[in-house]
């Protein structure tokens, strides 16, 4: 499913956010197998968290591309693992907080049970053994995070850690891929506002956020969605819906030059008089 997601939403943005009934037919029959036919698969697409919608018409719409990046849902995300790698490691702890217009919808917090917990983790995150014991299994904490996600936008801090690890146990437990849109806020940072590092731990210090408790789970969530609150303090004009705020916070430098010049308001003639 991840390649369709890619294909998809390059066609997507290549079309104002608009696709054909046939346009979409021949994207996503390249990703058909016997089992699946094109409509399987976009119950499949809705299913995974991608924001794709039908119109009345038979087109197909990704609801990122039109959607005010003020009125999106964001779900901001944050993990905790007993290792680095899926393959080998776990989720311990997952925190999410659920944004739009710059409120808390809701929120989840939950341990993750686990028989191996190193002793450096310990030291890093606080996290007990016992915290561990009892608690929900991976697969009852993974279906309630995927619950929680629906089709907001995915947003942590260092995103392509936390969307990874998750989108490769939700398969290893049967849950299918990540579909949602990814936002990483370093990468948003990077882009709105000045800092030495962009590390969680040194924008927690350098914008005086207070609620948090660095390395675990939703205090570091609750952080990462004030570094993106902070972020959209000076978004350029150009960004108006959340699809156009994904791409900011990957563009190059020489692009977001370009989309300053094309959206700069032209000089009325008098103002060209000398």
């Amino acid at each position: 499913m991840r390649n369709v997601f890619s294909e998809l939403t390059d066609a997507f943005r290549k079309n104002k956010g608009i696709l054909s009934n046939e346009r979409y037919e021949k994207i996503v029959t390249r990703h058909t197998t016997l089992l699946e036919d094109s409509d399987t698969i976009f119950l499949l697409l809705q299913a995974s968290g991608y924001p794709i919608e039908q119109l009345e018409d038979g087109t197909y719409r990704l609801e990122t591309c039109f959607t005010p990046y003020e009125q999106q849902r964001y779900c901001v995300v944050d993990i905790e693992t007993n290792g680095s790698k899926p393959g080998t490691s776990q989720v311990i702890e997952i925190g999410a907080v659920m944004i739009q217009d710059g409120k808390i919808l809701e929120s989840m917090e939950t341990f993750v049970e686990c028989a191996f917990l190193p002793e450096y983790i310990t030291k890093i995150t606080g996290i007990e053994p016992t915290d561990l014991i009892g608690a929900p299994s991976r697969r009852e904490a993974l279906m309630r995070l995927k619950q929680f996600m629906k089709d907001a936008v995915f947003v942590a801090h260092n995103a392509d850690f936390d969307h990874s690890f998750l989108s490769a146990s939700f398969e290893r437990f049967g849950l299918g891929s990540i579909g949602n849109p990814k936002l990483c806020t370093i990468d948003l940072a990077k882009r709105t506002f000045e800092s030495e590092r962009y590390g969680l731990a040194y924008l927690i210090e350098s914008l005086q956020i207070e609620t948090a408790i660095h390395h675990r789970a939703y205090s570091d969530a609750l952080s990462a969605a004030k570094v993106m609150e902070k972020s959209f303090e000076t978004l350029p004009a150009y960004v108006k819906t959340a699809d156009d705020l994904i791409q900011f916070s990957t563009s190059s430098k020489k692009n977001r030059t370009i989309k300053k010049k094309q959206t700069a308001a032209p000089l009325h003639p008098s103002q060209n008089e000398e």
